[in-house]
């Protein structure tokens, strides 16, 4: 194998900006509620920054479509008519602190119950 075979073994270059690192506030497991919409869930996986389409984010209202800048959770979430899967920006989201289940046919095939406001990941899904 040669040297700086793989872009990541490339030295930097000072000319092209880093991206801003962005700092995840909710972890997976963690039980959240959205802000503005009546709806809450269980987060099971994080993006750093928006990784979604295009045609997605263009379907956000402008008054309320959040900035792509921040970390993006992916829930299984519910609200009083069903459960599904949401993609919600950090800005929308706050801590759940009803200590109440999530009702969604997911919630088991990745989770163990819920234990101090906090779902735990299944062993066979840890890294």
């Amino acid at each position: 194998m040669s040297q700086n075979q793989f872009p990541h073994d490339r030295p930097l270059d000072p000319g092209v900006p880093l991206p801003p690192i962005a700092h995840a506030r909710f972890n997976v497991g963690e039980v959240v509620r959205h802000r503005l919409f009546d709806f809450r869930g269980v987060i099971f996986d994080v993006d750093p920054v928006f990784a979604n389409t295009e045609e997605w984010y263009d379907a956000i209202p402008e008054s309320v479509r959040p900035r792509k800048d921040q970390p993006f959770y992916h829930l299984l979430a519910e609200n009083a008519d069903s459960s599904y899967v949401a993609y919600v920006s950090q800005q929308n989201l706050v801590t759940d602190d009803s200590d109440e289940p999530i009702d969604h046919p997911a919630i088991g095939g990745l989770f163990d119950k819920l234990d101090n406001g906090r779902y735990r990941l299944k062993q066979s899904h840890r890294h």
